[in-house]
């Protein structure tokens, strides 16, 4: 929990996981009695320093999720702990959004939202979190909660906090009465500003109370602790066309801004020369970029975005003339289709991956803020590009939301080494001095946290900086909340408590640590996450000693043994790493040569392994559900929890044997049941069906499909089990057994293989990785498929439904995901029921194939906030595509969940 996404490090004395306001008021009465500094932390995202604390680390993420939709959607009303995409997924359905849209938004939570006073790419000034904050409840440093919601707030406060009261109406009245002060304060917000405390509330309300809920936003837990807010929301422009404009120089991409904006743009993305090679070095690049002969090209990736089609051909109608008289390198295409747009994005969004990933290792990647009035913009960047050559940042970019004069840049110092952190404080003094002299902020959106605290006073002068540090002193009189950050009267403070980077593993050396990987994390309220499991073996690396030893011992649990190896992170890792492959790797680097031989063993005889399974379930049916917990409870206290699962009643049932192999010639595809619908049988209830299995062949022989199954099927496995478990021998001999069998099968390639469970879909997908050569090549030919996405191409149009459920609660699995096979789940369950709702919070639910039952706790972390959200959902049926997940969501939910193409098979009798 020391780490988060900025390259400060401290390490907290403790971390209390406050479950409601009551607890964080008592721990901020408790700290102020010690005299302990303490900081809030949630998601961990923001990039300068301002969740990283000596004292006590409270923790808002995990209990802090409750949501209330207000007025049709026009306001909200959330706690802090969920995320910004989390809180807009229950919004979309009334066509509304929160206001900022920072990039980070899959992974921010609304705490940091507000505290960092966020903004984005669209937002600009008018839509950030101080324009659009209606209340809030907030927990002073006293202990105290003010609701400023509330009728009688402001008699409240002045009642309750009566020093602070009068203080807000004194400064209210110092800074308007100064000419100077009020000048300053005008400039410096009419730009994207989060520089020091938001003084501008001292000039926009007059209520005390409404002063201090605005003050509040943006002062990065140094004023208290924001449990709830209530939020104005904006429309939802679901309609766009992008077009990426590559214009010969910086001077003639900005000379063409202020026409763009006044055309309607909602975005204007810059990207400089140096930006423009980096993405040339992306394959997928668009030509408008890979054609170019970079110069001195600067390029505008432009939005323009609408609630509704109609209303999109007239904004994009207005723009067209506008972009076709511009002077650009090619012709400027607005399109709307949602390949080529995101090709586009993926050229902007796509230089941190490209500059972080490529980073040596060792180095930080440093991603910085600040903005300037527009009409200094050309000159700012010419003298910043300067700036990265004069002190050796050769291979920095600047991009940044042009269109507010907001730029971001890219440097990958190697801040452990004296001469590298000296030149970046030469740099940022240079940086500093630049900014301040075109009259900019050294913050437009990151917050100031502690790389810019010691230059506040700089940047607001004498008078203001002492308002500032007033207000702090009014808020928080024993400094205690977030000391050192945003506001720091040591010179030398943002060069202090800094982050050395280690390496540990080529394969995670890249990573940032972010925590954009975290909310798709399944252990994430249980062990540890990606981000976690990573800073903790640079820990292990750094730690000598006793430290070591009990980081490494602790490590086996919290980090190997209980992560579900889903692999979602990397579909959310800005530079691509999978953690989950990490862990499988150190699984595999504990088992001797006597365990990997056993693996292989396994292999050979997996018919036999699996009719042993059977057997034991059919046996475990006529014993008492007491005497199989207490049996497995030994057994595990014994031989250990990750060898023996734990059994406390509910298991399923034994499955049929697995159909016998059939090679009809007028087959059509190859089906590869797997094995899991073999050992766990069906689920019961009122939608009780075949299992996945028969309900696949009894579709196909409705639609009139020929299916082939492959020689030697009760045999076969998808691989899985070896993988997940790091027997990586085990898995080489499944895979030649595997290929052998479906190669013939699929008729070398010509067939494709469908598989009725999504986790085993995608395990053949992977299997081919651990076959060489030859085999290696062909495996990789086979069209593999989900059993779903296969049917709803070509068996749902050739069959009839007859009955549908009113409405169906569907849980997608990891292996969704990584396949693409979100919209072919849905499509299926919209024919077999009138209202499908997929959770807004769903995520891998942790059974992860058997580790669900040797981890059970794993399972719960993961699927409580999915669970939450469906005990008030008023749904009839609930379906997955996974055997083993639906066993993971029935035990979270307590309803029966079935496969998607039994509620299908059933709805076409």
């Amino acid at each position: 929990m020391a780490h988060d996404a900025s390259h400060y490090l401290l390490h907290p004395r403790g971390v209390f996981v406050a479950q409601d306001a009551g607890q964080v008021a008592s721990a901020l009465r408790t700290a102020r009695t010690h005299g302990v500094p303490v900081t809030f932390r949630s998601a961990g995202t923001s990039l300068s320093g301002q969740a990283s604390t000596a004292g006590l680390l409270v923790d808002t993420r995990r209990h802090f999720s409750g949501i209330e939709i207000l007025d049709g959607g026009a306001r909200v009303r959330v706690q802090p702990g969920l995320t910004l995409r989390q809180v807009n997924a229950r919004l979309a359905p009334y066509a509304r959004r929160l206001g900022p849209d920072p990039a980070s938004e899959s992974a921010c939570t609304i705490g940091g939202v507000v505290a960092n006073n966020s903004s984005g790419m669209s937002c600009g000034t008018t839509d950030t979190a101080y324009r659009t904050i209606e209340s809030m409840v907030l927990v002073l440093a006293s202990g105290i909660t003010i609701d400023t919601g509330a009728s009688d707030a402001d008699a409240k406060l002045r009642l309750l906090e009566p020093d602070l009261y009068a203080g807000l109406q004194r400064l209210r009245e110092q800074v308007r009465s100064s000419p100077a002060m009020r000048a300053t304060i005008e400039h410096q917000f009419s730009m994207k500003n989060t520089m020091g405390y938001g003084v501008n509330a001292l000039l926009d309300f007059s209520e005390p109370v409404d002063i201090l809920t605005h003050l509040v936003v943006g002062s990065e837990g140094t004023l208290g602790f924001v449990a709830e807010v209530t939020l104005r929301t904006v429309p939802l422009l679901a309609h766009s066309a992008t077009s990426l404009l590559v214009f010969e120089s910086l001077p003639a991409a900005t000379d063409a801004l202020e026409t763009l904006i006044d055309s309607g743009a909602r975005a204007v993305e810059l990207l400089d020369a140096a930006s423009l090679r980096v993405a040339q070095t992306d394959p997928a690049a668009p030509r408008a970029v890979s054609a170019v002969d970079v110069a001195d090209h600067t390029a505008l990736l432009v939005e323009y975005q609408a609630q509704d089609a109609a209303a999109l051909d007239h904004v994009v109608g207005e723009a067209g003339p506008v972009l076709d008289g511009l002077r650009l390198t090619s012709p400027a295409e607005l399109t709307r289709d949602p390949a080529i747009r995101a090709q586009m994005w993926r050229v902007r969004k796509g230089l941190y991956t490209a500059v972080a990933g490529a980073r040596p290792v060792g180095s930080t990647a440093l991603l910085e803020d600040v903005v300037v009035p527009v009409p200094v913009l050309t000159s700012t960047v010419s003298e910043l590009t300067r700036l990265f050559g004069v002190h050796g940042y050769g291979d920095a970019v600047i991009f940044g939301h042009a269109k507010d004069g907001n730029l971001h840049f890219m440097i990958n110092p190697m801040l452990a080494e004296p001469e590298e952190l000296a030149r970046y404080e030469a740099f940022t003094e240079d940086l500093v001095d630049l900014v301040l002299a075109n009259d900019g902020s050294l913050k437009a959106e990151h917050g100031t946290g502690r790389i810019m605290a010691p230059f506040v006073r700089r940047q607001f002068g004498d008078e203001l900086y002492a308002v500032m540090r007033e207000i702090k002193r009014l808020f928080d009189p024993e400094g205690l909340l977030n000391p050192g950050v945003l506001l720091d009267d040591d010179p030398q403070a943002h060069v202090k408590n800094l982050k050395v980077v280690p390496a540990v593993d080529p394969a995670v050396d890249s990573c940032v640590e972010c925590g954009y990987c975290e909310p798709v994390c399944p252990s994430r309220n249980t062990t540890t996450t990606p981000r976690q499991r990573i800073v903790l073996m640079r820990e292990i690396a750094a730690a000598t000693g006793e430290r070591r030893r009990q980081l490494e011992e602790e490590y086996s649990y919290a980090a190997v043994d209980t992560c579900a190896a889903d692999s979602l992170c990397v579909t959310a890792c800005p530079v691509s790493i999978d953690t989950g492959k990490v862990m499988k790797g150190m699984r595999a680097e504990r088992h001797g040569a006597l365990a990997q031989r056993a693996g292989v063993t396994a292999a050979k005889h997996w018919a036999g392994t699996v009719r042993g399974l059977r057997a034991g379930l059919k046996a475990a049916e006529v014993v008492p559900d007491p005497v199989l917990r207490s049996g497995s409870s030994a057994a595990r206290a014994v031989v250990g929890r990750g060898v023996v699962p734990e059994i406390d009643g509910g298991l399923p049932k034994a499955g049929p044997p697995r159909p016998s192999p059939q090679a009809p010639p007028d087959a059509s595809v190859v089906f590869f049941p797997a094995c899991i619908g073999s050992m766990f049988g069906p689920s019961g209830g009122e939608l009780a069906g075949p299992g996945s299995t028969a309900a696949f062949l009894a579709l196909c022989e409705r639609a009139g499909v020929e299916v082939a199954i492959p020689e030697g099927i009760a045999g076969l496995c998808c691989g899985t089990p070896w993988a997940s478990k790091g027997f990586t021998s085990g898995n080489t001999e499944m895979a030649r057994r595997v290929f052998r069998a479906v190669w013939e099968a699929s008729r070398h390639g010509k067939l494709p293989v469908a598989c009725d469970a999504s986790s085993c879909a995608h395990g053949l997908e992977q299997l081919g990785d651990a076959l060489d050569g030859a085999d290696r090549d062909r495996y990789a030919r086979l069209h593999i498929l989900d059993a779903v996405s296969f049917v709803r191409e070509s068996v749902l149009p050739a069959v009839r439904v007859r009955r549908r459920l009113p409405s169906l609660a569907v849980h997608p699995t990891c292996s969704t995901v990584h396949m693409g096979t979100m919209d072919d789940l849905r499509g299926v369950a919209e024919a077999v029921a009138d209202v499908v709702v997929v959770p807004s919070s769903w995520g891998c639910c942790g059974f992860a194939g058997d580790r669900g039952l040797f981890y059970p706790e794993l399972t719960d972390g993961a699927t409580e906030a999915e669970a939450a959200e469906l005990a008030d959902a008023d749904v009839v049926g609930y379906a997955s595509s996974n055997r083993t997940c639906e066993l993971g969501m029935s035990r979270a939910t307590g309803k029966d969940y079935h496969h998607i193409l039994e509620l299908l098979e059933l709805a076409t009798r």
